[in-house]
């Protein structure tokens, strides 16, 4: 008992699970995620059902995508106001919002009184702060925990979120069939008001704590300025728009090959899913172990495992070995969020971090959506399979491009040492 003590308490999530503060957030946390995986189901099923019969694409989409994008504008609209925040005053903000716009969704749902236009309207206002949440989120990890133990919450954090968004829309579903949509945004509502007070919580616990380090005087003002400063943040940055980018189009190529290459069912889809899930849980849980090599042989070597992971999706092979691939992609892509989320932590100057996320997540929000919105046009072209090659072949290119890239980088700062030296000598 006393070893299996010592393992406890030696492993790297042990100082997050047992902070006073962390504890307090992490059931909201999950909760949320959990509500966000039921919603997945819910706003475009609500969607079609409220839409008139000869424009329900239309319709549907608009939701899907005012349920998203508007973060992007309200992170570069809503600056001057949210800048200088803490963490927990992000959330709680973000958090209040999502549950009144997405309760009055459902509430005038259920009594009949919501329209198409009314319901993107409502969901437009609920993902208005996403970025500044996600910003609140990360940053009171960095605002809790030492260096070397971030990584070890953003996983924590991760792994709830996998977690709860595998189960989600599986109990959407169910809930769905028994009693409607629009029961399921209202508990979606209430999972972002016990976020809230979750977060309230901890706001009330921290008030005692020290007040956190103002910025240096010479500290570039806006996110994007301060991601500018600093080489190693827009460079992981803009690898990390690509990469999701190229992601994009295999959400469209994936059940159009399953249904037609294939000539399989829905339930093929969801073991898919459920494989690569059950993978990226496995790889969530390395992200504090892969924090202490360099950070970009393992962003890299991700890129490139992701890619090679996807090529038996593209090409003629048996099923095992596709559904294996999966697998093993999803413990390869697992680690990536904790792991960027790490560095942008480590790396943002002292009192910027929710600026450097905000505008972080301004510009990723829209990566996948791009991707998917170029998957459909691919798939015409290429088939589903040929759009599955395509994607793991340019993720392939784009991480063999990002090591020669740093190859490059690495021999001119060589050259100018040996310069200097030389100069001195």
């Amino acid at each position: 008992m006393l070893n299996l003590n010592e393992r406890i308490r030696s492993s790297p999530y042990y100082p997050a699970l047992v902070h006073p503060v962390f504890r307090r957030v992490l059931p909201g946390a999950a909760a949320s995620a959990l509500g966000d995986g039921m919603s997945a189901v819910a706003i475009a099923w609500l969607a079609l059902k409220l839409a008139p019969a000869g424009s329900r694409g239309l319709w549907v989409g608009a939701a899907v995508a005012a349920y998203t994008l508007p973060g992007a504008v309200g992170a570069i609209v809503l600056r001057r106001w949210l800048h200088g925040r803490p963490g927990t005053g992000l959330v709680i903000v973000n958090a209040v919002l999502r549950a009144v716009a997405l309760g009055l969704a459902g509430c005038l749902a259920l009594a009949g009184r919501l329209d198409p236009a009314a319901y993107v309207a409502l969901l437009g206002a609920s993902s208005l702060l996403t970025a500044w949440g996600v910003a609140g989120k990360y940053t009171l990890i960095a605002e809790l925990f030492p260096a070397d133990k971030r990584v070890a919450g953003n996983t924590v954090f991760s792994l709830a979120d996998q977690l709860s968004l595998m189960i989600g829309p599986a109990l959407a579903g169910l809930i769905t069939a028994l009693a409607g949509p629009a029961i399921v945004l209202v508990l979606d509502a209430a999972s972002w008001a016990l976020l809230a007070v979750s977060y309230a919580s901890a706001a009330r616990f921290l008030r005692s704590a020290p007040p956190q380090a103002p910025p240096p005087p010479d500290t570039p003002k806006g996110g994007w300025a301060l991601i500018r400063s600093v080489p190693v943040l827009g460079g992981l940055l803009a690898l990390t728009f690509v990469f999701y980018l190229l992601y994009g189009p295999l959400e469209v190529a994936l059940p159009v090959h399953i249904a037609l290459d294939l000539h399989r069912s829905a339930a093929l889809l969801g073991l898919y899913w459920a494989v690569f899930g059950v993978g990226a849980i496995g790889g969530e849980l390395s992200a504090p172990f892969l924090r202490r090599w360099p950070v970009w042989p393992v962003m890299t070597g991700i890129v490139l495992g992701w890619g090679v992971a996807l090529l038996p999706l593209g090409l003629p092979g048996p099923l095992w070995l596709a559904l294996a691939a999966f697998f093993a992609g999803g413990v390869i892509f697992g680690p990536w969020m904790s792991l960027s989320m790490g560095v942008f932590q480590d790396a943002s100057p002292p009192g910027t971090l929710a600026q450097v996320l905000a505008a972080r997540s301004s510009l990723l929000i829209l990566a996948a959506p791009i991707g998917i919105a170029f998957g459909g046009p691919l798939v015409a072209a290429l088939g589903a399979r040929g759009t599955l090659l395509a994607s793991a072949l340019a993720t392939i290119a784009l991480g063999l491009i990002t090591t020669a890239v740093l190859a490059r980088a690495r021999a001119r700062t060589r050259a100018q040492a040996r310069a200097s030296a030389q100069v001195r000598a």
